[in-house]
């Protein structure tokens, strides 16, 4: 796969459950290196989208290319491309009877098929990433909840994704807790990581993307740079969510 060529094409992608159309032919690349934020109302399809991109929900219809590879090819190791698909959701999913070190190392070990002492090696250089590596022997209740989800970033992180998604990652923290997580973030993006991510923090979202995404009835109805989305968007329905968002 060439640096030019996305990490991520999706097109034509739909998403039913029954008869309600969820996502209604979704086309979205994502380049190398970008960090492009989905934002619309509750409802939109947001983060259905972004678990089809892994195929944790099924797609109707469409394709989904990571580096090249068709999730929805019948010869496909879906196993192996998400690998290369880091996953960071709402919830921390962190394990409670295992240490920070130990949440971070079951999947070197039991994925990836790293030895305890290289797992080990390779997580605490994940933690460091994330600010906690004096934290490696804490388990997750001895743990906020900030810290918490950047076990669970580090977690992914330790697999060397291509790719990672961000479902809402900062939605189920208290507010004074939300800035380290979004700290960890601008830090991967400084460093070169690809992401996709679902959130509500606007201003991040505009200090810190490549562009901005709005969704709404499961399409997408504009993208661009932040500025030009949150200063001139040209779709009414998207300047009136933005506006009600600024009061």
């Amino acid at each position: 796969m060439s640096d030019s060529a996305p990490i991520l094409e999706v097109r034509g992608l739909r998403k039913r459950f029954g008869s309600t159309e969820v996502l209604g032919g979704i086309d979205l690349s994502v380049a190398r290196g970008e960090l492009v934020f989905i934002i619309g109302p509750s409802g939109s399809g947001k983060s259905t989208l972004l678990r089809c991109c892994n195929r944790l929900e099924e797609p109707s219809e469409g394709s989904i290319k990571v580096e090249g590879i068709d999730l929805m090819a019948p010869g496909t190791d879906i196993n192996a491309v998400r690998r290369r698909i880091g996953m960071v959701f709402q919830s921390f999913n962190l394990y409670p009877h295992l240490s920070a070190l130990g949440n971070v190392t079951l999947a070197l070990r039991r994925v990836l098929g790293r030895k305890p002492a290289e797992a080990d090696e390779i997580a605490r250089r994940a933690l460091d990433q994330v600010g906690l590596s004096d934290k490696a022997g804490n388990y997750p209740n001895q743990l906020s909840g900030g810290q918490q989800q950047r076990v669970a970033i580090a977690r992914a992180l330790a697999l060397e994704p291509a790719i990672m998604l961000f479902d809402e990652p900062t939605s189920a923290l208290d507010p004074e807790l939300v800035g380290s997580v979004l700290e960890v973030m601008r830090a991967l993006r400084e460093g070169g990581m690809t992401m996709l991510v679902v959130s509500h923090e606007m201003r991040f979202a505009r200090q810190a993307a490549d562009r901005v995404v709005f969704m709404d009835g499961g399409g997408i109805l504009e993208q661009g740079p932040p500025d030009a989305l949150f200063e001139s968007a040209a779709h009414p329905r998207v300047r009136d969510f933005l506006a009600s968002l600024a009061h």
